[in-house]
């Protein structure tokens, strides 16, 4: 198919996408795998550990054990594989406003009155009243004013268990989280990444998202009320297609 001619192809290409949501009538969203996933391989192979302890004849005698099982032992996340919760409170508020005002005038005259006598021996030809000697005469006037005001509030209250999927050079922990909760035919899914301090890490064996770096969140959902809230393909590619 010729280039030249791209309206058939955008055509095909939206025929396609509507086709494939034709199958999903009537079923339910499809929950995402967790075989396969980053956290499920984190868990399957948690990888060696970077420093090798060597056990005592004489630790397994004692009653009270310093391991990570133990009564009294830490049990908050430091290695890959590890399970730790990630609390996410936001309530953030933000207000803008701003407002502009511009005014200009302007005027200008001009006239012929001495040019040679040619303005008055053109104002004896002209009828009573009228006259050549303000031959241009022009005014201006331009006024602009703008305003524009921003309002945000995000209030999101939320807890994700995550996994480390990596120990960094330097200690960091890399970690990610998935939460799928499908009711009727929608599906809400939370999503976080970013990275950790094993220190930030409370005794609850949990961090908040404030101290996560590079911290990626995303909540939304997918299914028959996501699908309604956006507008159809055809519209969308109008949307870009269209210059006006």
């Amino acid at each position: 198919m010729s280039l030249k001619h791209p309206l058939p192809l955008i055509a095909l290409l939206l025929l396609g996408a509507g086709c494939a949501k034709l199958e999903n009538i009537g079923k339910v969203p499809p929950l995402s795998l967790t075989q396969g996933s980053d956290e499920y391989n984190a868990m399957a192979s948690p990888g060696l550990p970077q420093q090798v302890e060597h056990m005592r004849s004489t630790d397994t005698a004692s009653l009270w054990s310093a391991g990570r099982r133990s009564l009294l032992g830490d049990r908050r996340a430091v290695q890959r594989g590890d399970i730790l919760t990630v609390v996410i409170e936001i309530d953030d508020k933000a207000e803008i406003s701003n407002s502009t005002a511009r005014t200009r005038n302007g005027s200008e005259k001009a006239g012929l009155p001495n040019m040679l006598g040619i303005p008055q021996r053109i104002n004896e030809k002209l009828p009573a009243g009228a006259t050549m000697d303000n031959a241009f005469e022009s005014h201006s006037a331009s006024t602009f004013s703008g305003d524009g005001s921003v309002r945000r509030k995000e209030k999101l209250t939320l807890r994700v268990a995550a996994t480390v999927t990596g120990v960094l050079p330097n200690g960091v922990l890399a970690i990610q989280g998935s939460q799928e909760v499908r009711v009727n035919f929608e599906i809400r899914e939370l999503l976080v990444t970013g990275y950790v301090r094993p220190e930030d890490i409370s005794r609850q064996n949990q961090i908040t998202y404030d101290k996560i770096a590079s911290a990626r969140i995303s909540y939304g959902g997918r299914g028959q009320i996501s699908d309604v809230q956006q507008p159809r393909y055809g519209q969308q590619a109008a949307d870009i297609i269209l210059p006006f």
